[in-house]
C-alpha cells in the first residue's frame, strides 16, 4: 500500500488521461441516437458520387462521434476521423480541416503510445485557429496541450499560470464548458503540487459548472479528484464514496482506462480501512482493465493504423522530392551548359572535394561500425566469462562441497547416538547451516527457478526471498503473455533486476520497491521503484559498477535504459527491450551447462 505522498505523485495526474475516452473536449462531440449509425454510413456514398467532400467530411465526423459515444476508445472512430481529414483537404475547407486534427490529437491524448502524434495534431490546429483568431478554438487548443504538458515530469513551472490565463480567457468569451474543464485541469495541477486545499477548491467549482451543463465525463473526473483529496486527507470512507460516484459514470460511458484507474484507487482506501477482502475485489478488476485496454484489438488497430498513415505520409513525401530532384537536375544542367567553359574549373574542384568528403565520411562510418562489433564482441566474452564463472562455480559448490557437506550430515545422524548431548544439537545445527549457506550461494549464482521454470518464475522467488531477510518489502508485478526467451536474454534480464534490488536494498532505504514487467508483441518494459533516498545518477553514473553492469547490458539486448530519481522522492529505473532480441532463436546461450540440473540441497531438521 502506497502512502499518500506517493499517492499524489504518481497517481493524481493519471486522471488526465481519462478526460478523453468519456466525452472529449469538444462541447459539440457527444451525438445523440437520433440518427442510427447505418443511416449516416448510408448517406456517405451519394455523397461522394456527387462530389460533395466537405458534407461527407461533416458525416464522417458525426459518424466518428457516434462510434466514440457507443464504444469509447475504439478503432472505427479514427478511420472516420482520419476519412473526414482526408475529404475536407479535397473540399478545401481549411477550418473543417484543422478542427478534425484537434479532435484526433484529442482521442490519441488517451493512448501513452501515441502522445507524440497527439501533440503534432494539436500543434497544427493550435496555430490555425490562432491566425484566423478563432477564440474557442484556441481556448480548446491550450486546454489540450496543458493536459498533455502536465504529465512530463517535470511539470512545467509556469504551468499553472497559463491554465489561470487560460481559464480568464474562457470567462472573456463566454466559454463556459471550457472553463469548467479549466478549473478541472487546475485542480489536477495542484494535486500534482501536493497542495489539496487548492486542488479541491478548484475540483468543486469546476464540478458546480459541469453538472450544470450536465457534462457527464467531466462530473465523473471531478468525483475521483475530489476522492484523491480525502484520501490524502486519510478519509477513505469519504474517498470510497467519490470513487463509487465517478466509477457509475465511467461505466455508463464504457470508459475502461478511468475504471481502472478507479478500481485501483477503491482498492488502496479499502485497504487503508483494513478491509483487505474488498480491496483484493477492486484490484482484480483494476488488473482486468489494464488488460483489457493494452491487449484489445482495438487498441492495437488504432495504433497501426497511426503507423500505416505515416507510412503513407513518408511515402508521398519521397515522391515529393523525387520530383524536386528531377527538376533540380534539369536546372543544373542548364546551368553546366550556359557556364561550362567559364567555370569548368571551379565545377571540377567542387565536385572533386564533394567526392573526397563522401569518401571520407564512407570510411568513419565504417570505421565506427568496425568499433562497434569489436565492442560487442568484447561485451559478447566479457559476459560469457562471467555467467561461465558463476556457472563453474555453482556447479562446484553444489556437486563438491554440497554433497561433502551432506555426507558429513549423513554420517553425524548415523553416529548420532555416539556423541553427546552438547555436542549433537550444535553439531546438527552448524551443518543445516552450512547446508543452507552452500545452497543460497549456488542458487544466487545460477538461479535454479530460472533455468528450470523461465523468469517470471525465478523473479517471483527472487523477490520472496529478499522479502524473507529485509525490512523492506518488495512486489512483482507483470501484465501481458511473456513468451519463451532465449538463455541469454533470460540470464541478462534476471542480473540486471537482480543488480537493481540489490542496489535499491543497499542504498535507498526504500519500505516499498516494486518491479512490474509489461509485454506485448513487440517490447518489453521493466520498471523497478523504489521510495527511499534517491540519488544524484548524473555525477555517479560511470563511477558504480552496479550501474554500469545494468547499462552494458542492456545495450547488449538492444534496449534502453532510464533512470530518474530526486532526492527524498525515489529512484525509478525504466528498460525498454525489442522482444525480436529476446526470442531471437539462434543466439547462444550466455553460459553451457553439460551436466543435467540437480534439485537444490537438502537440508535435515531433524
Amino acid at each position: 500500500m502506497f502512502t499518500t505522498g506517493l499517492l499524489l505523485r504518481k497517481y493524481a495526474w493519471l486522471g488526465c488521461l481519462l478526460l478523453l475516452a468519456g466525452g472529449w473536449l469538444q462541447p459539440g462531440q457527444a451525438y445523440g441516437q437520433s440518427a442510427s449509425i447505418d443511416s449516416l454510413r448510408n448517406r456517405i456514398k451519394p455523397l461522394l458520387q456527387a462530389k460533395q467532400y466537405g458534407a461527407a467530411a461533416d458525416v464522417y465526423v458525426r459518424l466518428g462521434g457516434m462510434y466514440q459515444t457507443l464504444y469509447g476508445y475504439n478503432k472505427h472512430s479514427i478511420g472516420c476521423y482520419f476519412n473526414s481529414l482526408n475529404y475536407a483537404q479535397r473540399a478545401g475547407d481549411s477550418t473543417a480541416y484543422y478542427n478534425t486534427h484537434l479532435i484526433i490529437g484529442d482521442y490519441y491524448s488517451q493512448d501513452p503510445f501515441l502522445q507524440s502524434n497527439a501533440e503534432q495534431h494539436l500543434n497544427k490546429a493550435l496555430t490555425y485557429f490562432a491566425r484566423i483568431q478563432n477564440m474557442a478554438k484556441v481556448i480548446e487548443c491550450r486546454l489540450a496541450i496543458a493536459n498533455m504538458r502536465q504529465r512530463r515530469e517535470p511539470m512545467a513551472k509556469n504551468l499553472i499560470t497559463e491554465l489561470r490565463k487560460t481559464e480568464q480567457m474562457c470567462s472573456q468569451y463566454h466559454e463556459t464548458y471550457f472553463q469548467a474543464y479549466a478549473l478541472n485541469l487546475l485542480a489536477t495541477t495542484y494535486l500534482r503540487s501536493k497542495r489539496p486545499d487548492s486542488a479541491q477548491y478548484f475540483a468543486n467549482r469546476s464540478l458546480t459548472m459541469a453538472t450544470k451543463l450536465d457534462t457527464k465525463w467531466l462530473i465523473a473526473l471531478n468525483h475521483f479528484y475530489l476522492g484523491i483529496v480525502d484520501q490524502f486527507r486519510d478519509r477513505s470512507q469519504e474517498a470510497i464514496a467519490s470513487y463509487k460516484k465517478s466509477y457509475e459514470i465511467a461505466e455508463s460511458q464504457k470508459n475502461i482506462t478511468m475504471m481502472q484507474e478507479l478500481s485501483k484507487h477503491t482498492a488502496d482506501s479499502y485497504s487503508r480501512l483494513g478491509n483487505y477482502q474488498q480491496a483484493y475485489v477492486f484490484a482484480l478488476k483494476a488488473m482486468d482493465f489494464t488488460n483489457q485496454f493494452y491487449n484489445s484489438e482495438q487498441t492495437k488497430s488504432i495504433r497501426l493504423h497511426e503507423l500505416n498513415n505515416r507510412i503513407s505520409t513518408l511515402a508521398v513525401e519521397k515522391k515529393l522530392i523525387e520530383e524536386q530532384n528531377r527538376h533540380q537536375h534539369t536546372l543544373n544542367m542548364v546551368l553546366i551548359a550556359v557556364l561550362i567553359i567559364s567555370v569548368f574549373g571551379v565545377i571540377a574542384l567542387f565536385l572533386l572535394r564533394g567526392q573526397q568528403k563522401l569518401i571520407t565520411h564512407q570510411q568513419t562510418v565504417i570505421a565506427q561500425q568496425q568499433i562497434k562489433e569489436l565492442e560487442l564482441k568484447s561485451l559478447r566474452a566479457m559476459i560469457e566469462g562471467q555467467e561461465g564463472e558463476r556457472s563453474r562455480i555453482a556447479r562446484d559448490l553444489h556437486d563438491g562441497l554440497g554433497i561433502q557437506l551432506s555426507r558429513i550430515k549423513l554420517f553425524v545422524e548415523a553416529h548420532q547416538e555416539l556423541l553427546p548431548l552438547s555436542v549433537k544439537d550444535p553439531l546438527n545445527q552448524f551443518l543445516d547451516d552450512a547446508c543452507v549457506e552452500t545452497r543460497l550461494i549456488s542458487n544466487d549464482l545460477r538461479p535454479y527457478a530460472l533455468s528450470m521454470f523461465g523468469l517470471i518464475p525465478a523473479l517471483e522467488d527472487l523477490v520472496q526471498k529478499l522479502n524473507l531477510v529485509n525490512e523492506t518489502r518488495l512486489f512483482l508485478e507483470h501484465y501481458g503473455q511473456l513468451p519463451v526467451l532465449g538463455d541469454e536474454a533470460s540470464v541478462m534480464i534476471y542480473r540486471v533486476i537482480q543488480e537493481l534490488l540489490n542496489n535499491a536494498l543497499k542504498h535507498a532505504h526504500a519500505r516499498f520497491i516494486t518491479v512490474q514487467v509489461m509485454t506485448d508483441e513487440e517490447r518489453a518494459l521493466i520498471s523497478v521503484e523504489d521510495d527511499g533516498l534517491g540519488g544524484d545518477f548524473e555525477n555517479t553514473f560511470h563511477s558504480g559498477n552496479g550501474i554500469i553492469n545494468v547499462k552494458t547490458r542492456i545495450a547488449y539486448l538492444g534496449g534502453q535504459v532510464i533512470w530518474q530519481s530526486r532526492p527524498e522522492k525515489g529512484t525509478s529505473v525504466l528498460i525498454s527491450l525489442p522482444m525480436q532480441r529476446l526470442t531471437k532463436g539462434d543466439t547462444p546461450p550466455v553460459y553451457a551447462d553439460p551436466a543435467p540440473a540437480h534439485e537444490p540441497l537438502a537440508v535435515s531438521t531433524a
